[in-house]
């Protein structure tokens, strides 16, 4: 997955956002520096004052009223996304679709996810109370990609306003009128707020490691594992927390009892909606030999109806980058050379940053084509013997993030057996859409979760309280000079409590 910290100029003053179909500008940007970012930091640290003193109930209003705003201004946003990244228009509001809701399930359920909680002591520590206070970190810095722009950044954002952070959004530096659109929105839908408890800093990778070393109290980042490498390297200067989403090789397991043409349906979807650019989207497919031959043929039908394009009918765009394309034409050609079957062509249907479906059929499971993220319009698919085989392939590479499984019996055991953070069973990528399960990866995918209760933890602090109510004479061993009586009691109390004589206790 590309980022916002990959190389690019940081000598520019101004950064253009550009319709990726013309080459028309839409708008110019900052190209911001370190300094200018620290002070967009300062001004968000300012803001977070007010912020985090608001109850869960006040920002649960604010927040609903971003959410109307985006969708006021839908037509603006879809347009926008349409033109910085060719995505189709329809896939654009359903992305914006999914956005809105995640930040109504933040603002609603915060409150009862983050509020003081209380616990019950121990015996030995009967006399004092105990509550765990979930606390905002204070200013927050999202670095977000391009393939995603408006949901992506929505995610993280919406949790960590929830419970209380302030927010500086560095969009990628190819959506980043997506991401200025979003920021105005917060701010247009709540007048009567700081500006810059929502903040935007923009440009190229200087902004990004300036967000870093700001330094923000916490990051949340989306996108590859190597420039996640160098994010927590510069988190490391100051010990900043950090989540991780690093992309994926997500694999789609089709098990012989599987509904084959569902399982088609949804490995199209899955694999070449938005281009193949989707972190947790179908790159692999193991099918078992059953089902393998119908289940291909009815793949290839799919297929063979994607238009390729910008224009109003067409399935889905070009890929952003001149390096994916690049990437993908070299996967496809060792892997065809290593022996792959090509049943739709090869290296042929990438044309410039184009690329028509191709379905590498039977690959070497150690070419790159099945080993490295390919973020373009191309899967893999492998017959096996068994679903066991299919769970040990699906296992096989660095990465861990989400997964898909086509059983009309197995599906939870084949889940449960998967190494990766998100599974979807007769379905692909629809834990995605449900605001309520977390979401992250194991391994080369990162750590940490954004979504659901584990989002809004993750961008919280946490805070344990003992009080002590009331002395229990004799007990308190917390003394420099105790009385005898007190190790003679704790002594009996624990014997009767765990000593393999004395009598448990519940």
């Amino acid at each position: 997955m590309s980022s916002t910290l990959d190389t690019a100029p940081t000598a520019l003053a101004r950064l253009e956002s550009r319709d990726i179909a013309t080459g028309e500008v839409i708008d110019t940007y900052p190209a911001m520096d370190a300094a200018a970012v620290a002070d967009v930091v300062r001004r968000a640290r300012s803001a977070t004052v007010i912020w985090s003193r608001l109850g869960f109930a006040q920002r649960r209003m604010y927040l609903q009223a971003w959410a109307s705003d985006i969708v006021d201004h839908s037509d603006e946003l879809v347009s926008l996304i349409h033109r910085e990244s060719g995505k189709p228009a329809a896939d654009a509001y359903l992305e914006l679709v999914i956005a809105v809701e995640h930040i109504r399930w933040a603002a609603r359920n915060a409150k009862r996810v983050l509020r003081t909680r209380r616990i019950r002591p121990t015996v030995l520590m009967a006399n004092y109370a105990g509550v765990i206070d979930q606390e905002p970190f204070g200013v927050v810095g999202v670095i977000s990609p391009w393939n995603y722009p408006l949901f992506a950044p929505v995610a993280p954002i919406a949790s960590a306003l929830a419970a209380g952070n302030a927010v500086v959004l560095k969009p990628s530096e190819h959506t980043t009128a997506v991401g200025a659109a979003l920021v105005a929105a917060f701010a247009r839908a709540n007048p009567g707020l700081p500006a810059d408890i929502l903040a935007l800093a923009t440009g190229y990778a200087a902004a990004g490691a300036g967000l870093i070393a700001a330094p923000v109290d916490k990051v949340a980042f989306t996108g590859s594992p190597r420039t996640g490498r160098l994010i927590l390297q510069a988190c490391a200067q100051t010990l900043t927390p950090a989540v991780m989403e690093c992309g994926g090789k997500d694999a789609l397991i089709v098990a012989p009892d599987a509904d084959v043409e569902d399982a088609a349906d949804a490995a199209a979807w899955g694999g070449f909606s938005n281009a193949g650019q989707t972190c947790v989207g179908v790159e692999r497919i193991y099918v078992h030999r059953d089902v393998s031959a119908p289940f291909i043929a009815a793949l290839k039908r799919r297929l063979a109806r994607v238009q390729v394009g910008t224009d109003k009918g067409s399935t889905y765009g070009p890929m952003m980058l001149a390096g994916q394309a690049e990437t993908m034409r070299e996967q496809v050609r060792a892997a065809i050379e290593s022996g792959a079957g090509a049943p739709l062509g090869g290296v042929e249907r990438v044309r410039g940053q184009f690329g028509e479906p191709i379905l590498l059929v039977d690959a070497d499971e150690s070419s790159r084509a099945v080993q490295e993220e390919t973020f373009g319009p191309m899967v893999t698919v492998k017959t096996v013997s068994s679903v066991d085989d299919a769970i040990r392939l699906a296992n096989g590479t660095s990465f861990g993030l989400g997964a898909a499984v086509f059983s009309r019996s197995e599906g939870r055991r084949i889940a449960a057996a998967l190494r990766c953070g998100m599974v979807s069973i007769n379905s692909v990528i629809a834990f995605v859409s449900i605001p309520a399960l977390p979401f992250g990866g194991v391994g080369e995918s990162g750590f940490g979760r954004i979504h659901g209760d584990e989002g809004l933890r993750t961008f919280s602090r946490t805070k344990s309280v003992s009080t002590k109510l009331y002395d229990l004479p004799g007990l308190n061993g917390m003394l420099l000079f105790r009385p005898r009586v007190t190790v003679w009691a704790l002594r009996k109390m624990t014997n009767l409590r765990f000593g393999r004589t004395g009598r448990r206790s519940a």
